[in-house]
């Protein structure tokens, strides 16, 4: 079954390594095949990476993008650790995101990970108010 995409006029999509970019109208075109999707909004740069939670979205969206997704699982792992070790209400997500990438489901992954990233920073919140 094919993906159904609807882009925004100017928004831009990666598939695989090519990024697309809309022109100034809605357009909306199927998908068939085996490439990593991701729409412009859902894309961190390396320089947006800025705390431990994106730091393990950015890793899990590298995974995702990568032809050898593997070379970032060590990384990944390590710095699951000291996340878990600081933060054990992140064991949940952490959990969930782990089994995905030891299935190779690293989009289903990155979506969990956009979870860990909103819990993070409800913890902040809260730290913030003491």
């Amino acid at each position: 079954m094919a993906l159904v995409i609807d882009l925004k006029p100017n928004e831009k999509i990666l598939i695989g390594e090519a990024v697309i970019t809309n022109g100034p109208q809605r357009a909306r075109f199927q998908i068939a095949g085996d490439a990593p999707i991701l729409r412009e909004k859902d894309v961190m740069k390396e320089d947006e990476a800025d705390t431990p939670c994106k730091r393990i979205y950015f890793l899990v969206q590298c995974m995702y993008l990568a032809r050898a997704p593997r070379e970032y699982h060590k990384r990944y792992f390590d710095m699951v650790r000291e996340i878990q070790n600081a933060s054990p209400s992140s064991a949940f997500f952490f959990m969930q995101i782990n089994d995905h990438i030891i299935s190779d489901s690293y989009y289903k992954a990155l979506k969990v990970a956009r979870q860990l990233i909103d819990h993070e920073k409800e913890l902040v919140g809260h730290a913030l108010k003491k």
